[in-house]
């Protein structure tokens, strides 16, 4: 079923001219269809603010169960933003006291980017708790991604993130490890996902939380994970959500970090994504780069247009496969009977 375009937010727009079906609130409500209204705590950093907007509508729009949809973004004031992230969020994004007040069915935490590896020294922490704490009590599900499970895990369950000696960066095999469990319910039994962090929380860890791992890879660790009850909590180490050209867009940013000389390091490639013809592009262009650098002349833009009609997604059927089975699993809870 479709996304309700419920409010003017651009993102509705794009996703309609990308073939998603997205009808317009007066069509919603002239009609008797059930609703699922799914909350989505948008953390991340300006840059990738509207992308993760339309990554997760996307998701959830793709569900093929018998609802419509609508999801509501909010933010958290203590994060910081600049000007035009700031205008975005007062615009069109929801305050947490206006999402208590009008209910959620599920809510959806994405990760965001910080400086200090303590989590609970963050200024979004207390915050973040408050508003875990509320949805615990109130919406059927959360579902929660990457920093967000980091934060959780820690909280609920006093596990601690370990950091790593290397960014965990790319395109990875998972298995899944409990067919029998209804959030894998007829997804392939091996599948991509991405990942992009400098920290992780360990099987073991999962495992001393209680955690029902569900999907795990052997060089990166789990990816998905639920609570013994199956569904209030629910877990992603991983990025399913992420579009085929949003790792590129991370290099891409590293690449400028290094030219601005903000890091001393150039980027590494992340790991089985790009193919070998790309790799002999980009390793091309750091040549140029470190040339121009070192002569004083102006830096060659980056080629993205050339790269991007190389890279596949091989991670997004299988994504959409288990958000739509944790849609249905809300569903069921709430209008069971």
């Amino acid at each position: 079923m479709p996304l309700v375009a419920n409010t003017d937010l651009p993102s509705f727009e794009r996703l309609q001219s990308e073939g998603s079906l997205v009808i317009p609130r007066d069509t919603a409500i002239s009609r008797e269809v059930r609703e699922l209204h799914i909350g989505l705590l948008n953390m991340m950093p300006d840059k990738a603010l509207e992308a993760t907007e339309r990554q997760f509508f996307r998701l959830v729009g793709e569900s093929n169960q018998i609802a419509r949809f609508y999801v509501h973004p909010f933010t958290l004031k203590e994060l910081q933003r600049n000007e035009e992230g700031r205008e975005h969020v007062e615009k069109y994004y929801k305050s947490f006291e206006q999402i208590q007040s009008d209910g959620l069915d599920a809510l959806i935490i994405t990760g965001a980017n910080v400086v200090d590896p303590a989590l609970d020294r963050q200024e979004f922490w207390s915050p973040l708790i408050e508003v875990v704490n509320w949805a615990y009590g109130n919406v059927t599900s959360i579902l929660c991604s990457c920093l967000a499970t980091h934060a959780l895990l820690q909280f609920r369950y006093g596990q601690k993130r370990i950091p790593l000696s290397d960014k965990c960066w790319g395109v990875f095999s998972h298995r899944v490890r409990d067919r029998s469990h209804p959030l894998v319910a007829g997804v392939n039994t091996r599948f991509d996902v991405p990942h992009s962090r400098f920290n992780a929380v360990t099987p073991q860890q999962f495992a001393e939380a209680g955690l029902n791992v569900l999907v795990e890879s052997d060089e990166v660790g789990v990816h998905l994970a639920a609570s013994d009850d199956g569904l209030r909590l629910v877990f992603f180490q991983g990025h399913p959500e992420y579009d085929a050209n949003s790792l590129l867009k991370e290099y891409k940013r590293e690449v400028l970090r290094f030219m601005d000389d903000e890091t001393g390091d150039y980027p590494p490639f992340p790991e089985n994504y790009f193919t070998l013809q790309t790799r002999a592009i980009l390793a091309e262009y750091r040549e140029r780069v470190v040339a121009a650098r070192n002569e004083g002349v102006e830096l060659p833009p980056f080629p993205e247009q050339l790269i991007s009609p190389s890279l596949d997604n091989t991670w997004h059927d299988s994504a959409e496969a288990v958000i739509n089975n944790w849609i249905g699993q809300v569903y069921r809870s709430i209008h069971s009977g």
